[in-house]
């Protein structure tokens, strides 16, 4: 096991391209830093499914990787999980995705090694990793299709986390609830109840730090950001969007922090980048963004 201080962050450490596409017989094991828990998704075969990011840490399976399907509800106590705790799981790339951080997880083999508490050391395996340019990134998955699909890109100028009503789930994805629900199953007697939608979208306006930024506008999928929806719960709409734009964005997105996105594509529209969370370390005082624009 590598240190974490002593670990090549990207890539096998060759000369080669930096992130092939392996080819494994079995599959491999992973140590990862959870770094996103994305919202669930509706699922015609579990009900509902989670897609996780996570920085790979133990040679020579090191950068980002994606893990899906995960059915999180389902694990086992000792199998589940949280931002920034570093995990153990056995996993194959998933052959059916072109995107060459895709792995998909063997969810029993799932365990958990430690919380890793404490911006510093969390800064050490992450602050190299951030890069400036979520305009190269968007136009690398225009140009090509072995493009990287999951980044950490810092935000020079937020200008706003709009919060609107979520309009229900898609006809597709209503599709994917019925199924789920018609399945009959002897092994699980109690009756399927159909994952709801949440009671929000919110979406993030901001600048990256290339000097030819125009702005952009994405989605954010964070497990957190509808977990907070449901304990505001009992409070009117206008009220808890307004608790959910000051704890996302007036507080998160405080000048205080150096504010960085955790984005990730979709494997049916590459050139689609969503944000799966935000990473927002407390920065020096001598340091601090000089303008947000509320």
């Amino acid at each position: 096991m590598v240190p974490l201080d002593q670990l090549p962050l990207w890539g096998p450490g060759t000369d080669e391209d930096p992130n092939p596409r392996p080819a494994l017989a079995r599959p491999a094991k992973l140590r990862l830093l959870i770094t996103v828990k994305a919202a669930p998704n509706p699922s015609a075969r579990y009900g509902e499914t989670v897609c996780v990011g996570a920085l790979g840490i133990d040679p020579p399976w090191t950068g980002w990787i994606r893990l899906y399907p995960i059915h999180y509800r389902a694990l086992d106590d000792d199998s589940k999980f949280h931002k920034y705790d570093i995990v153990h799981v056995d996993a194959l790339p998933a052959r059916q995705d072109q995107r060459r951080e895709s792995w998909k997880p063997i969810a029993a083999t799932i365990t958990t090694e430690r919380h890793l508490g404490g911006w510093r050391s969390r800064r050490n395996l992450l602050d190299p990793l951030v890069e400036d340019s979520m305009c190269q990134l968007n136009k690398q998955a225009r140009d090509d299709p072995k493009a990287p699909s999951i980044a950490l890109i810092r935000a020079a100028d937020i200008a706003d986390l709009q919060v609107k009503r979520h309009p229900g789930w898609s006809a597709e994805d209503r599709k994917k609830i019925a199924g789920y629900l018609n399945q009959f199953d002897l092994l699980e007697p109690e009756k399927r109840s159909p994952l709801d939608a949440p009671r929000f979208t919110g979406t993030y306006r901001y600048r990256c730090a290339d000097r030819r930024c125009r702005g952009h506008r994405q989605k954010l999928w964070d497990w957190e950001f509808v977990a907070l929806q449901r304990r505001l719960r009992q409070l009117p709409d206008a009220e808890a969007a307004e608790q959910l734009r000051h704890k996302l964005f007036a507080q998160l997105c405080a000048a205080d922090r150096d504010v960085a996105f955790y984005v990730g594509n979709q494997a049916a529209r590459p050139q689609s980048f969503s944000i799966g969370g935000v990473y927002a370390p407390r920065r020096p005082p001598a340091r601090y963004r000089l303008h947000i624009n509320r």
